[in-house]
Parts: C-alpha cells; structure tokens; sequence
C-alpha cells in the first residue's frame, strides 16, 4: 500500500519562506510522477509542480513559476517543496501526490495517491 504523508507546513510571514516534505513508502520503485497541489477554502485544487521519479525532470504550471521549487532524495523516497516569498495567497492546504501512469501532470485526476495535506498560512 502506497503511503504518502506530508509535513513541513505552518505559519510565515509575508516575504518568508517555507520547506514541505513528502515521506513516500509502499511501492515506491514504481512511482513515476510526484507532485504538489494546494487548495485555498472555496478554491479548486490547483498544482504547484511535478517532478519525474527516474531523472528528477521538473515541471511547473506557468503560475507557479519562480517561487516554488520541487525536488526528491531517492535515498530517502523524499519529495520536497521549497517554497520562497511567500504570499497571503499562498495560504492553502498542501498535498502530495503520486503516479504510476503519465498524461498532464496538472491535473488532479491524474495521479492515484494522496497524502493527508500540511496546512500553510501565510500571514501579512
């Protein structure tokens, strides 16, 4: 059974910074695509940034370019979201998200597993 579980999330100020990780576990050689979403109340999800389990390619929504790096440790089955200047907007619920199959990576109907969330609240 796949497991994903998030952690890193908490209070900022405007202008800070923030380091999400996802903990992966379970059949985790398989896994192709990792990705962020986040969703504000009364908003859709939306995606942060994708990133490739077998050559770490990266891929961002044009919005999410700049601010927001994604990254993995294979060794630790890690994935991470860097989050820099961060925004009131920017407070959200954070989740993780995990593939074996392709297509757009944008879309939340595309990867199989979840993780729980890690809440974000970025304060001005």
């Amino acid at each position: 059974q796949v497991q994903l579980v998030e952690s890193g999330g908490g209070s900022v100020q405007a202008g800070g910074s923030l380091r999400l990780s996802c903990a992966v576990s379970g059949w985790t050689y398989w896994r192709i695509y990792t990705a962020w979403f986040r969703q504000a109340p009364g908003k859709e999800r939306e995606c942060v940034a994708s990133i490739s389990g077998f050559g770490g390619n990266t891929y961002y929504p044009d919005s999410m370019k700049g601010r927001f790096t994604i990254s993995q440790d294979n060794v630790k089955d890690t994935v991470y979201l860097q989050m820099d200047s961060l925004k009131p907007e920017d407070t959200a619920m954070y989740y993780c998200a995990a593939t074996r199959d392709g297509g757009n990576l944008f879309l939340q109907s595309t990867y199989t597993y979840w993780g729980q969330g890690t809440q974000v609240t970025v304060s001005s």
